[in-house]
């Protein structure tokens, strides 16, 4: 049976530009199976200032990667994450009634709707269409609000603005006709808050995930000059992603240290990314006269596949976080599965660690940044055989966490929305 699903995700503009993302990925497979598939994204992209020209309409369709339809609704410009966010946020939120409408009359009404957050007003949109059309829809949570501005200290958990956020929250799950969550414990979140009147058997865990089709292209395809990765003779951890405070890449440099001053020359560091970290870190390197560590800049996700190839360890670091307990989505981390090759968390991954779940690495907080770098320098010299066992299992993680496989996964969920509201 062929399905017609609307995709309510804010954010998805940037999957436009990319061509790839998780609702892209999941889009592109629905669309190969014989459904329908359309996103509903903002005209803006965040961190920038690109805006998708409507002209004088709320909204404007355009095809994307793969035959993807996006449906861009005209949002107004923001800086930062103030009030002009909350109003772009809010904006969309309004829009999004009258856009539906009208895609109603043109095109007629979906089968189900898939609202996705980070923030919530796409959830609370997703249900308010739903009901009002007699259709299911299916919320899905990548980002706990309000807990996760709770734990960086935006807001204090019993001031007034948590509670009718948590409120709204609740709201949400309760109405929600089946529940997703990226991360794997949220079942484990819904009993700590004791919201009892949530249905368990309408929560179900799909993760971010890997489009090995998509990787396996770029790996191919887009390759990348670089002396570094091309020297022979060294064993090359390799780290890709943000370089701020709380990705604690310093600990990075500290390692490179040990390994220098333990005579560990094969091991070499090579990082990719931006932040505002990155220019102190490079003066760091610099004033303690480290050679096996270097840092490259951004570089455009397409290229990463490549990069990762060339190297011989992936590399995670970050600040511990009490919602990790419920598990991580990170998208880094089954970019890393698909490159074949080991990792080294420096994170507490808890109960939900996909790392020591499938061995393809070790992931745990080390006690010590000398117990850090004792891992980077275990992994380099394992035996061929020993190696070639992280990898293996590295990419039957990849596997299993291919978008194709977790696209199955969500077909089933939503034809069970469908089913069920019928």
């Amino acid at each position: 049976m062929a399905v017609r699903i609307w995709i309510f995700n804010h954010y998805a503009t940037d999957m436009y530009f990319d061509g790839a993302g998780r609702h892209q990925s999941f889009a592109k497979y629905l669309i190969r199976d014989g459904n329908e598939v359309k996103i509903f994204c903002a005209s803006t992209v965040h961190n920038s200032d690109i805006n998708i020209n409507t002209g004088d309409k709320k909204s404007v369709e355009k095809i994307g990667k793969d035959n993807v339809p996006y449906i861009f609704i005209k949002t107004k410009n923001y800086v930062g994450n103030g009030r002009q966010r909350i109003r772009n946020m809010i904006e969309y939120y309004l829009k999004i009634f009258g856009v539906a409408r009208q895609e109603i009359k043109q095109s007629g009404k979906p089968d189900v709707i898939l609202a996705s957050s980070v923030h919530p007003l796409a959830l609370v949109a997703g249900i308010k269409i739903a009901k009002k059309i007699g259709v299911p829809c299916v919320c899905e949570v990548r980002d706990l609000w309000p807990e996760s501005l709770v734990e960086v200290g935006i807001i204090k958990r019993n001031s007034l603005i948590a509670k009718i956020l948590y409120l709204g929250e609740k709201w949400i799950y309760k109405r929600a006709d089946k529940l997703i969550f990226t991360m794997p414990g949220g079942l484990n979140y819904i009993q700590d808050r004791e919201w009892d009147e949530i249905q368990i058997k309408k929560i179900i865990n799909i993760n971010n995930g890997v489009d090995l089709d998509e990787y396996i292209a770029n790996e191919e395809n887009v390759l990348v000059e670089d002396k570094d990765l091309d020297e022979d003779g060294t064993f090359k951890a390799i780290y890709t992603g943000s370089i701020r405070t709380a990705n604690f890449v310093k600990d990075l440099v500290e390692a490179a240290a040990i390994c220098q001053m333990k005579g560990k020359d094969k091991v070499k560091f090579i990082i990719y990314g931006d932040g505002d970290q990155r220019i102190p870190l490079e003066e760091a390197v610099k004033n303690k006269g480290l050679l096996n560590i270097i840092f490259k800049g951004r570089v455009e996700k397409r290229c990463i596949p490549y990069i990762l190839s060339k190297g011989d360890l992936n590399i995670v670091t970050g600040e511990d976080s009490e919602l990790g307990r419920y598990g991580v989505s990170w998208n880094k981390i089954f970019e890393y599965m698909a490159s074949g090759k080991p990792i080294v968390a420096n994170y507490n991954l808890h109960d939900f660690n996909l790392i020591e779940q499938y061995q393809f690495g070790i992931g745990k907080r080390f006690e010590s940044i000398d117990a850090f770098a004792k891992a980077i320098i275990h992994m380099s010299e394992l035996s061929g055989e020993e190696y070639a066992v992280y990898g293996r299992n590295a990419l039957k993680a990849a596997s299993d966490f291919d978008y194709k496989n977790l696209t199955k996964q969500l077909t089933v969920i939503l034809k069970q929305a469908i089913k069920e509201k019928r």
